[in-house]
């Protein structure tokens, strides 16, 4: 009977408090800080303290537990408004535009660079043995990838498949030729990024993997004296997303970096802390293949000069290494 009478007794002479500072979160988790008069901006902070000695003192003396939930989640609630970040979601993705992503990836350079070798290691590799041997083409992709671009087509056939001709009815095949580069990069990227926890190993096989496919592909349009047209029509979009995958494997690399080398930390302590960087890099990752998709399903199909393909890859190349290493100046405090 006396633990009732404290407990009431210590809601009767505190529930005001905690009621006036109820309100004030309802009133600010349903239409923002901003909607909140100026006393009660002062009142918050005051309030908010009170009710975590309330709770503290409730925990001491092991009253009702409905009390001591009731002020968890009352503390829990004032606490993201009194120390919590008051931005507005675009806010915050503009903050990510403008600095958190940038510091991200110039911060792992090595990494980036490491995984660009492995990428295009990959690449210039399966290039030069197709170059030398075409039966490499087939051991790579299997005697049904992508029927018709093989070594076996003609030279007028590949052709057709770079341009869109209003004119032949090889578009189907193009749009799906595209969709399928762009589903199998994004998912490459997808799990050079995961996969990094295994000390970086999958990250690594991942991007020497999809560098041989397509350097493989590379060849064949090459061996045809078509290696300037299919470079054009690769990378006006390609220059994007294939600079996506090198930064999803150098976010794997941060995580496997982490994990092999833990320094004075346990490997899931350290992988922790590189997580927050890495995924910076990895959500980045997906503005970037957006942006792919976007040259890839308008652009590229619907420019067949050679000049205006090479000048827009160009263009994103110089924009991408601009945004993300050259140095800015720190903002104003």
């Amino acid at each position: 009977m006396s633990d009732l009478l404290k407990s009431y007794r210590f809601r009767e002479e505190r529930q005001a408090d905690w009621q006036k500072l109820d309100l004030i979160l309802t009133k600010a988790e349903n239409g923002g800080v901003q909607r909140l008069s100026d006393e009660q901006m002062l009142a918050l902070p005051r309030l908010y303290r009170q009710a975590v000695s309330s709770l503290s003192v409730a925990r001491s003396i092991s009253l009702d537990q409905n009390v001591i939930n009731y002020l968890e989640s009352l503390c829990t609630r004032a606490y993201f408004f009194v120390y919590g970040a008051r931005t507005t979601l675009g806010e915050r993705m503009m903050a990510f535009l403008r600095k958190d992503w940038h510091e991200a990836v110039s911060q792992s350079v090595w990494t980036t660079l490491l995984a660009a070798l492995f990428f295009f290691g990959g690449w210039v590799l399966a290039f030069f043995l197709c170059l030398q041997d075409m039966d490499w083409f087939w051991t790579f992709h299997g005697h049904n990838f992508f029927d018709g671009r093989n070594p076996d087509a003609s030279v007028d056939y590949l052709r057709s498949t770079i341009y869109n001709d209003p004119n032949s009815n090889g578009e189907g095949e193009l749009a799906a030729f595209s969709s399928f580069l762009f589903n199998n990069n994004a998912q490459i990227a997808l799990f050079a990024f995961a996969l990094g926890f295994a000390f970086g190993i999958p990250t690594a096989w991942l991007l020497v993997y999809n560098g041989v496919m397509i350097g493989s592909m590379y060849a064949v349009f090459w061996d045809k004296g078509l290696g300037f047209e299919f470079t054009g029509w690769l990378m006006i979009h390609g220059v994007t997303e294939l600079f996506a995958i090198v930064l999803a494997g150098a976010a794997g690399f941060v995580i496997g970096g982490a994990v092999a080398f833990p320094g004075g930390r346990t490997r899931l302590a350290s992988a922790r802390a590189a997580g927050q960087r890495a995924a910076t890099i990895a959500m980045g990752c997906v503005v970037m293949l957006v942006i792919a998709a976007i040259l890839e399903g308008f652009g590229r199909q619907l420019i067949n000069s050679d000049g205006v393909r090479y000048g827009i890859a160009a263009g994103t190349l110089v924009f991408w290494l601009v945004y993300f290493y050259v140095p800015r100046k720190a903002a104003a405090p």
